[in-house]
């Protein structure tokens, strides 16, 4: 069997996203429902009962996929793992039990071209009982290959751009996956992502919310009351750890979840350096800090440029008491401003 492992994290992101929601209690209104993406239901039911995902591979004969789906029912973790198939080798449906879910697995290679083959897969919930383990939730779908390569599909070479195009996805989207640059590991997901996604590295844990608001999240987390932490306590293990987690952060993992800029590397030829004096002049006033360093002398502490060539500036006001925490990159201290918004001083100015 080809390794799965790469891709567990973000599969994970994937499987529980919506599986509970702030306040991450059971008596909250919004967690009275799963909020899941990627739900398959039984036949007759409001949900979509099937998926299908469609992607591209490089290969020959001697070519191997493993395919394993997973999806949770109710709480419990589900999968299915298909392991050696072949564009050479024909393969017949798989089914699946976990009663009440009956379902199937159809796999089918069809070749375009030489070297060049379409995978599809699709999945189908067949059950018909509507109790409320009947559903396939956070369906989702991961791939592996040995012998060959998968092809994005996001940004095919020329040479496979109309059978990128031609590939049929329904409630489901590959992406190529684990390192990046290497085309061994793919994601079928329900939910868009891009080549290659990851988890935020300043994440402390799971959240069940994927959308990089981990701080407020957190924060928030610190304000349930006594009575509120006691309910979530007793209530469901994932839940009880992320209360137990975010009273034990130390005061540098909140630091790393604030203002993270994504993509930012050294820029060079700029007209600022780092070390210069500037006077700021916020022109977007988003915000209370934007009118209240209006006019206030900073230092730019580095000079960056993000994968779209916009530079940023991150300075620290200088006569800031926190200064220092600015400097070493804390929360409320250490601020972002494009060159438009800056005027560069001498060092005699005050």
């Amino acid at each position: 069997m080809l390794n799965f492992e790469p891709l567990e994290k973000i599969g994970n992101a994937v499987m529980y996203e919506g599986f509970m929601l702030y306040p991450y209690r059971k008596s909250s209104v919004k967690n009275q429902q799963r909020w899941h993406f990627g739900t398959l239901g039984p036949q007759g039911g409001a949900d979509r009962t099937s998926m299908q995902t469609e992607c591209l591979i490089e290969g020959d004969a001697h070519t191997r996929v493993d395919v394993r789906v997973r999806f949770l029912q109710n709480e419990e973790e589900r999968q299915i793992t298909l392991s050696g198939l072949s564009p050479a080798i024909a393969r017949s449906p798989e089914a699946f039990a976990f009663p009440p879910i009956e379902g199937v697995v159809e796999i089918g290679f069809t070749e375009l071209k030489a070297g060049l083959n379409r995978l599809t897969v699709r999945i189908t919930n067949q059950g018909t009982d509507s109790g409320t383990n009947s559903s396939m939730q956070s369906t989702h779908t991961l791939f592996a290959i040995e012998g060959g390569a998968f092809v994005s599909l996001l940004d095919p070479p020329e040479r496979h751009r109309a059978e990128a195009v031609a590939c049929k996805n329904i409630a489901t989207w590959p992406v190529l996956a684990g390192r990046e640059g290497e085309r061994k590991l793919m994601l079928s997901s329900p939910i868009i992502l891009y080549d290659y996604p990851q988890i935020a590295p300043e994440s402390p844990g799971d959240l069940f919310d994927g959308t990089e608001i981990d701080e407020i999240l957190t924060l928030r987390v610190l304000t349930l009351s006594e009575d509120e932490k006691k309910e979530v306590r007793d209530g469901n293990d994932r839940a009880r750890a992320i209360l137990d987690r975010t009273e034990a952060l130390p005061r540098e993992a909140f630091a790393k979840m604030h203002g993270a800029i994504r993509g930012l590397r050294k820029a060079a030829k700029l007209e600022f350096r780092e070390g210069d004096r500037v006077r700021l002049h916020p022109r977007k006033k988003a915000d209370i800090f934007d009118i209240a360093l209006d006019g206030k002398i900073a230092v730019v502490e580095s000079v960056e440029r993000d994968f779209e060539d916009n530079v940023h500036l991150a300075v620290t006001v200088e006569d800031d008491p926190g200064r220092d925490l600015g400097i070493a990159r804390q929360i409320g201290h250490r601020f972002f401003f494009g060159p438009e918004e800056v005027e560069l001083v001498g060092a005699e100015t005050a």
